[in-house]
């Protein structure tokens, strides 16, 4: 987790917080060191956030701060309500962990009436959940994304054959039975796609693509428009 999100979860910790809330605590729930958690504090504190407390006794945000709010109106906290349940048919178990404290967030931070909207059970994604990608760690892939770090993975294609590749990961496509990796594939000189339940290792090389991701991802939409248009009946 980066710095500056680490930085923003603190603060929307200690917001909802009822009671002193320990470095402990908070470093359970960010799966970070207690020590990283005394030097954000001290961070914000220099930043003038109002938290007042110390070690060995908890933490509290001084009542009276806010974060901007956000404003929704009643039709986009119902577009929310049914995204973040489409989320409970994915296999990435880490954006669904998400979508709740997304929901709690957003609870803590709206007036009573779209809070109800949001905590209304009137709004369904209904169908059978997606698989759990073969094991693959989705979260990973999704750090690759945005680090833009070539991966190294062992595939299993439709026919049953092997191939060892580097891949620069640049999109996931949640399908409704598969989730798919668009990449650029160092082996063919191409784009590709790799379905996640079909790798059988996944692992970052310690080499980067950085600067290079959103051109990339512009020449497979531009070749994927392209044709897309061909395919079409004149």
């Amino acid at each position: 987790m980066r710095k500056a999100t680490r930085l923003f979860e603190i603060i929307q910790i200690l917001r909802m917080a009822s009671r002193p809330v320990t470095a402990a605590d908070m470093a359970a729930q960010l799966e970070v060191t207690p020590r990283s958690i005394y030097r954000d504090v001290a961070a914000l504190q220099a930043m003038r956030v109002p938290i007042e407390g110390g070690r060995g006794i908890g933490y509290i945000l001084r009542p009276g701060f806010t974060l901007p709010p956000l404003m929704f109106s009643i039709e986009e906290t119902e577009a929310l309500v049914l995204a973040l349940a489409l989320l409970e048919r994915i296999g990435d178990t880490s954006l669904k962990k998400s979508a709740v404290s997304i929901s709690r967030k957003l609870a803590a931070s709206m007036p009573e009436l779209l809070r109800k909207v949001l905590e209304t059970t009137a709004l369904h994604a209904w169908g059978s959940p997606l698989g759990d990608s073969g094991g693959m760690d989705l979260e990973r892939l999704r750090l690759s994304i945005r680090e833009e770090e070539v991966m190294a993975i062992d595939y299993v294609d439709a026919e049953g054959r092997h191939t060892c590749r580097h891949i620069r990961p640049l999109a996931l496509i949640y399908y409704t039975d598969w989730v798919n990796i668009v990449a650029w594939c160092d082996l063919r000189r191409d784009f590709r796609n790799f379905r996640a339940d079909r790798l059988e290792r996944l692992e970052p090389t310690g080499l980067f693509f950085r600067g290079d991701g959103e051109k990339l991802r512009k020449n497979w939409m531009d070749g994927w428009s392209s044709r897309l248009a061909a395919s079409v009946p004149r």
